[in-house]
């Protein structure tokens, strides 16, 4: 028979109990503070405690790999003013980053959608949410809806938005629906048009009014999933590069600075724009790896992400000076 690939796991129980006695024997909290601090009950913090005191994981030091994402993750919050930051570690193999930060975002989501706070949650795609999928632990939240926040690419790929919102609703047991048009437009003038369609409007309004949405990064390589499949036929990444753009979120191409980059590109983006991000709750952005640097800088440099999901190289090159 042959044998099941050997693929990276994240071991949440450690996590877990690495992140209360970081912030009770380092941070200084109180087991109470803890327990606000991570949104869990006072008893279940006394219990990790004891936990990683009784495995080895809390001595003089801290032995294992979770530490230093603890400390990546205080760091992050703290430079860039996030709610939260989820640090894995990264992987021997620079290949696999995309695949641990997947299945990091995979626990969290697992998480986030077991809220019930949670009614309407919004979903980009990409590789990384693909994988994402693949990790999350299966539910039942027939209260829920997921929406794709993205227009479509036009080649049919399971990394497509309608593939990806269809495989996360199934797995959560949840309704879903889908944003029906392309990520751009032939011209701003056809742009404006489709966005003045009541159908439209009324999906926009939606989209903006999610309780928390999943996104992803790309930068301006052949990497890019947009890059290689999704730019308009009249659009070169070698331009968007020359007008200073360093990546794009949800398809709006943008700089160091995290502004939209002056393309018209960026005039032909049939969705959500940036600045509907500061009205949801919670936008979690989730990408790692070294190409992904700049990009990731940028738009948590923009203020508009509340939760970080990437791996421990990618957080420590966050939090050096930008070059």
């Amino acid at each position: 028979m042959p044998r099941a690939p050997k693929l990276p796991q994240i071991d949440t129980d450690e996590r877990f109990l690495a992140q209360v006695a970081w912030a009770y024997y380092t941070e200084g909290l109180t087991q109470e503070r803890v327990a606000e601090k991570l949104r869990v009950t006072r008893l279940r913090v006394n219990k990790a405690l004891s936990d990683a005191r009784a495995r080895g994981l809390v001595r003089i030091t801290f032995n294992t790999a979770f530490a230093a994402c603890a400390e990546s993750e205080a760091a992050l919050c703290a430079r860039f003013g996030l709610t939260q930051a989820y640090v894995a570690p990264s992987p021997e193999d620079s290949r696999d980053v995309q695949m641990i930060v997947g299945a990091a975002l995979g626990n969290l989501l697992s998480e986030v959608l077991l809220h019930p706070a949670v009614r309407l949650f919004g979903m980009s795609w990409g590789g990384t949410l693909n994988i994402a999928t693949r990790f999350m632990a299966a539910m039942t939240r027939p209260d829920v809806e997921v929406i794709s926040v993205m227009g479509g690419l036009t080649r049919g790929s399971d990394l497509n938005s309608f593939e990806i919102t269809t495989r996360l609703a199934d797995l959560i047991g949840a309704q879903h629906s889908y944003f029906t048009a392309p990520l751009y437009a032939g011209s701003r003038e056809s742009r404006d048009t489709i966005m003045q369609l009541d159908v439209f409007r009324a999906v926009l309004e939606k989209l903006r009014s999610v309780d928390a949405l999943a996104m992803a990064a790309g930068d301006l390589s052949t990497r890019s999933l947009l890059m290689r499949d999704g730019l308009p036929a009249d659009v070169t990444m070698e331009a968007l590069v020359a007008a200073g753009g360093v990546g794009d979120v949800l398809g709006t191409v943008i700089d160091a600075d995290g502004q939209p980059i002056d393309h018209p590109i960026n005039q032909r983006v049939i969705g959500m724009g940036l600045d509907d991000l500061m009205a949801i709750p919670n936008v979690i952005l989730a990408a790692g790896g070294p190409h992904k640097v700049a990009v990731n800088r940028a738009i948590l440099k923009r203020g508009v992400v509340n939760t970080l999901v990437t791996d421990a190289a990618t957080a420590r090159a966050l939090l050096e000076p930008a070059p």
